[in-house]
């Protein structure tokens, strides 16, 4: 039987990712068996030049972890997308956006602006700032143009394939290759995680208890017992789906929500929000105000993973420049 070609590329993330392949151990020979890899930027010298030669659907399944932040990650995900039969978006940044997309909260005018001068590392009061083209005395560098928006996978090309988890666990990983090997992937679009949330799968004891303060994890040193956000502890689980073994709980740490939303939850950080306020107990205005004082870091807590893959989107201001065509669904959501 001929191999599979398989293909690996690390877009807008922090590469753990390629390290949970790593994380396969030996398991990653029944990779090899199975499929010959025909990019992985990380790990083996492929050239672009070398994918742009293949012919289209040449390569079966690529797994493409990472956010699309700039115009060069565009355009390898549109290549990718031609030469491969299967996309899948592989980990959280690829299937909602990730850490990478908590810039929607800004844009690239401010963003450039506290990276290139307002640091305090920075001595610039020439105000230079990176240019997608320059010229020098060998020739025109050029860089990718950075975007505006953070986009997920899925807002510039089809996806068939959702595994999240930052990274995604290594028995999610051996699933799909198992499946290839079989061939019995499931249906496309379908998420290979749980279909339930990760409170369902969570051991600890809910008691139905209302809380009065919200504790920060380093405040506090919860009993392993019990739910942590019945502790004061925001917890992602009640907004998250669940397949990811409860790797943070069982280390007596919150869940971040890396899974993303459960099925038919459209925004995770509404849902979160909803789920905390069920349970906290503040009948009066400064009740409720001490409450959001508590939590340090709203956007990055209720939209840690999933803001471009929320209803929000972005935060709605002018754009230093429009992002392209193919990365703009989420921006549009707010522009509206």
């Amino acid at each position: 039987m001929a191999k599979l070609k398989l293909a690996l590329y690390w877009a807008a993330s922090c590469g753990g990712c390629d390290v949970a392949v790593l994380d396969t151990n030996e398991k990653i020979l029944d990779v090899a068996k199975i499929a010959d890899i025909v990019l992985w930027p990380v790990a083996i010298d492929f050239k672009y030049h070398h994918i742009e030669a293949m012919e289209d659907k040449a390569i079966d399944v690529c797994l493409f972890n990472g956010a699309v932040r700039n115009s060069e990650q565009e355009r390898i995900a549109k290549l990718l997308r031609a030469k491969s039969k299967t996309m899948v978006a592989f980990g959280s940044c690829a299937c909602f956006g990730g850490i990478p997309a908590l810039a929607n909260f800004t844009n690239r005018a401010e963003i450039f602006e506290r990276a290139y001068v307002e640091a305090p590392s920075n001595d610039n009061s020439g105000r230079t700032f990176p240019q997608t083209l320059t010229q020098v005395n060998e020739g025109e560098l050029e860089l990718p143009e950075f975007y505006d928006t953070v986009s997920t996978l899925a807002q510039v090309v089809e996806v068939e394939y959702f595994m999240p988890g930052c990274p995604p666990p290594v028995n999610l990983i051996l699933k799909v290759v198992d499946a290839l090997t079989t061939g019995q992937l499931p249906p496309p679009g379908s998420v290979i995680a749980s279909d339930k949330t990760l409170c369902d799968e969570c051991k600890r004891k809910k008691e139905e208890k209302k809380i009065t303060k919200i504790y920060r994890p380093h405040e506090i040193i919860p009993d392993p017992e019990r739910c942590l956000l019945e502790q004061g502890i925001i917890c992602c689980g009640p907004a998250t789906r669940g397949g990811c073994g409860a790797r943070c709980i069982e280390a007596n740490m919150p869940c971040r929500g890396c899974f993303g939303p459960p099925a038919e939850v459209l925004d995770q950080g509404a849902k979160l929000v909803s789920a905390i306020a069920s349970i906290y107990q503040g009948d009066s205005e400064e009740e409720i105000a001490r409450m959001v004082e508590e939590i340090a870091d709203p956007a990055g807590t209720f939209y840690r993973f999933s803001l471009a893959n929320s209803l929000v989107g972005r935060r709605g201001m002018p754009s230093a420049k429009a992002p392209s065509v193919a990365a703009r669904p989420a921006a549009e959501v707010i522009a509206r």
